[in-house]
């Protein structure tokens, strides 16, 4: 996006925000449980976190929202069924993880063929993404839902060998989660599933030979380089992953419009800042696991281009199939989007002579 475009974008936001606020500094007083899927690190603190403060800060004090670590309020896969049952008011989780519940959720969070996170923004925020998403979460599982959290390309794998390779994948014990759990198994690999929390004790003791999580910044508070001291990327598997604010259908019913207005710019405004701040951080993080010893390995250009093609295969023939009477609808409202976009870093990036 161009400069004067970001200046614009940036003023139109700001002006949205400071009428929400406006508008949300007197009303009823709200003291709100957060169930969350995650121990601690980013997701914790520049997400669920995040949101909790600056809705406090923008409601002038009317919200108290207290966060929960992962299994706090119930299972911390489960954190949509925690809040529909009304344990906590809300949640922050990533919607992947309902991926067998309906595939659906798999276009919503991320996959092997999305986009990457800025064609993914510019979709949800102005392509009809995040109205889909509302829809479809709120008549599949009676929730309300906004995008909270935005990751960039992830960590394809944190493993205790060398991933480079087709051949490396063959038989890798991966912990992963959403539709890469089914996809990894046509590159050879033996995925498992678990809730963030035990990932590192799986890692160190060797029931597991690597992990996909999160981005390389994100983990680095996880510790997993102490253990796995391979690092492979990029993460063609997870090119973006946005993340999920859920919220109690009879909470949200009962709300005044402007805190309701009020509940969905701070989450589009928590999106964007941890965007920015991931991207920041990434750029650091290299640096760092160079001084510590990590082995950084770019994966060979097949790998990357044959768990592409695993992703866009699977989503047209699940969209064929007909499994999810949401998943055909979303999917193309993507394919066109990404159709428009399709020769864009022609026009929007210049190219550059490394010296």
């Amino acid at each position: 996006m161009k400069r004067r475009q970001l200046i614009g974008t940036g003023l139109a936001g700001a002006g949205l925000l400071a009428s929400a606020s406006a508008n949300a500094q007197s009303g009823p007083t709200y003291n709100w449980k957060m169930a969350t899927g995650w121990a601690g690190g980013p997701l914790m603190d520049i997400g669920a976190k995040a949101f909790a403060e600056r809705m406090n800060q923008l409601s002038g004090g009317r919200f108290k929202i207290q966060t929960f670590p992962g299994g706090g309020l119930g299972n911390a896969l489960k954190v949509p069924e925690t809040v529909k049952n009304g344990l906590a008011e809300c949640g922050h989780t990533w919607i992947g993880y309902d991926w067998g519940k309906d595939v659906t959720t798999a276009l919503f969070g991320g996959y092997a063929g999305s986009f990457d996170a800025e064609r993914m923004l510019h979709w949800l925020y102005e392509g009809g993404g995040v109205e889909l998403q509302r829809e479809f979460r709120e008549g599949a599982d009676g929730v309300i839902s906004f995008p909270l959290f935005m990751r960039t390309a992830e960590v394809f794998v944190h493993s205790r060998k060398p991933v480079k390779t087709l051949e490396d994948l063959k038989g890798l014990k991966l912990r992963t989660a959403g539709a890469w759990l089914e996809m990894s198994k046509e590159l050879g690999a033996a995925p498992v599933t678990t809730a963030g929390g035990d990932i590192f004790p799986m890692l160190e003791r060797g029931a597991i030979d690597a992990v996909e999580w999160g981005t390389p910044w994100e983990n680095v508070s996880s510790g997993f380089y102490k253990v796995a001291r391979y690092l492979s990327y990029p993460g063609v598997h997870q090119p973006c992953a946005p993340f999920e604010l859920v919220l109690n259908k009879g909470v949200w019913d009962k709300m005044p419009e402007a805190d309701r207005k009020l509940v969905e710019v701070v989450a589009k405004l928590v999106t964007f800042e941890s965007w920015a701040r991931i991207g920041a951080e990434d750029a650091k993080a290299f640096e760092f696991y160079k001084k510590n010893g990590v082995t950084l390995i770019e994966l060979d250009d097949e790998v990357q281009f044959a768990t592409r093609k695993i992703g866009l295969d699977w989503a047209d023939r699940t969209a064929k199939e007909g499994k999810s009477k949401w998943f055909a609808k979303v999917h193309e409202s993507q394919k066109a989007f990404d159709a428009a976009w399709r020769d864009a870093d022609d026009w929007r990036k210049v190219k550059v002579k490394r010296t």
